[in-house]
């Protein structure tokens, strides 16, 4: 798998409460790291520049979600206001598309409906050390 996924943040990995941050979405990180798992690229397109940048790249980061890039469409390329700033890619998951954001687990069914579950983490802990920690 090759496919380039630009992600938004703000509403769609977390709740939109910018500039503050949000809470994560529901299975937002585990669908992203399953994602990452079966071969997608990821990139994290977002508004947010600066330390608000900095500190959404640490959030997904803490959650083992590493970007290929970030706010552009290759690592190390430059933005210099020659080309567009749209990112270059095959799917784009933001919670402003036409028709709002599906849940993560749709997401995931839509892109890998062949895959194997995606919550494949979960199953091997106990129940009770999935509920109390």
């Amino acid at each position: 798998m090759d496919k380039t996924i630009a992600v938004d943040f703000d509403g769609t990995i977390v709740e939109n409460r910018y500039p503050q941050m949000g809470r994560e979405r529901i299975f937002a990180f585990q669908t992203l790291r399953a994602l990452q798992q079966k071969g997608y690229i990821l990139i994290l397109w977002t508004c947010r520049t600066g330390s608000l940048l900095d500190d959404a790249v640490k959030l997904c980061k803490d959650n083992g979600i590493e970007f290929y890039a970030v706010n552009s469409a290759y690592p190390g390329e430059v933005l210099d206001g020659s080309a567009s700033r749209k990112i270059d890619a095959d799917i784009y998951i933001d919670d402003r598309n036409y028709g709002g954001l599906p849940s993560w687990g749709e997401i995931y069914q839509t892109l890998c409906p062949e895959g194997r579950p995606l919550y494949e983490d979960r199953k091997k802990k106990s129940f009770w050390s999935r509920i109390f920690g």
